[in-house]
């Protein structure tokens, strides 16, 4: 029995050739009409909209295929006569270039610096120009490792945790930066979680387990302060919990980290951590700040919705501080154009 062949996925080059080989008339029609627009950016509606009134006025369905499929996932196309160039997204996280020369016929694949520069051209036209800025937006450590699937698009923190827990669960040594952080945590100059009679990974898990057992004793609802002088002698600050309930959760956490980390504890764990205290709301132009629009009738209702959206974010915060432990007031900032309006 014969086995099995998986076939590649052409390109979007290939797509493209392909389809100019198949019905090169119909084609060039279409491109022809995009350059006759002249130079600009096409969106992708107008690249549609385009290719059925090449459909129409030539009867022809050459776009059913695979074509229609590339121009359905076209982003955007940039038309600098005699040129045509797409940026095609064929699924999150994949991008591919193509340009068409529509009197040459001749197909290219782009990187995404000969795009952007081919962009470019349509404001600065052609230039040879060696000193270009770029801005680097690649990961600030090359530790990590970068996601390639595009299930991880939008789940970044979770790749993040499953990446660090691994790390923690083949290298003990790793769980020293976590002792470090814990004790090193502070808000305005005072200590939280750990204090300096901790000092190593040993005697992290010894503490956490005396912690463990005098809690259990306790009723649910203990407040904080009944125990606060014993776990302080002991090394733990505040930052754990309100009550006796929600320290013994973090405890827990904590313990499971230290023995057996996974990805779904260590994210629990580091987002009941207390360490957003101040939030800073950029208002863009429009909203607050821009010249001219006090009194127009928009202007009043999108600061009413602000403002609405700052108590409640307050709220949130000084529920979730107050459940940590804490007694601090959170602070919110909006920044608007021509500086804070609502400390």
């Amino acid at each position: 029995m014969a086995a099995s062949k998986l076939d590649r996925t052409p390109s979007i080059r290939e797509r493209v050739e392909d389809t100019l080989h198949a019905h090169r008339n119909e084609l060039v029609a279409l491109l022809s009409k995009y350059v006759s627009k002249g130079k600009g950016i096409l969106q992708p509606h107008r690249i549609l909209d385009t290719l059925d009134e090449v459909q129409v006025s030539g009867g022809s369905a050459f776009a059913e295929g695979p074509f229609l499929d590339v121009l359905r996932s076209s982003q955007e196309a940039i038309v600098l006569p005699p040129f045509v160039a797409i940026a095609v997204r064929p699924r999150p996280g994949v991008w591919e270039y193509v340009r068409v020369n529509v009197h040459e016929l001749n197909v290219e694949q782009l990187s995404v610096s000969e795009y952007l520069r081919f962009k470019e051209e349509l404001v600065d036209g052609q230039h040879n120009d060696p000193y270009v800025l770029e801005l680097d937006f690649e990961p600030f450590t090359a530790l990590i490792p970068r996601p390639s699937r595009s299930s991880s698009i939008g789940n970044g923190v979770q790749f993040l945790n499953r990446h660090l827990s691994s790390i923690l669960f083949r290298n003990r040594d790793c769980l020293e930066p976590l002792l470090d952080f814990l004790r090193e945590h502070r808000h305005k100059g005072h200590v939280m979680m750990l204090n300096d009679r901790i000092q190593s990974v040993g005697r992290l898990q010894s503490v956490l387990t005396k912690a463990e057992e005098h809690l259990s004793k306790l009723p649910a609802e203990t407040p904080y302060s009944q125990f606060a002088n014993q776990f302080q002698e002991w090394g733990l600050e505040k930052g754990w919990g309100d009550t006796a309930e929600h320290v013994l959760e973090m405890i827990h956490l904590l313990l499971d980290i230290l023995q057996a980390p996974d990805p779904s504890t260590l994210e629990t764990f580091l987002g009941r951590i207390p360490m957003i205290f101040n939030v800073v709301i950029v208002s863009p132009h429009g909203y607050f700040g821009q010249a001219n629009v006090l009194g127009m009738p928009d202007t009043g209702g999108q600061i009413v919705y602000i403002l609405d959206q700052v108590r409640a974010l307050e709220d949130e915060m000084v529920l979730r501080l107050k459940k940590q432990g804490l007694d601090v007031t959170p602070k919110i900032l909006i920044e608007g154009a021509p500086g804070p309006l609502i400390d």
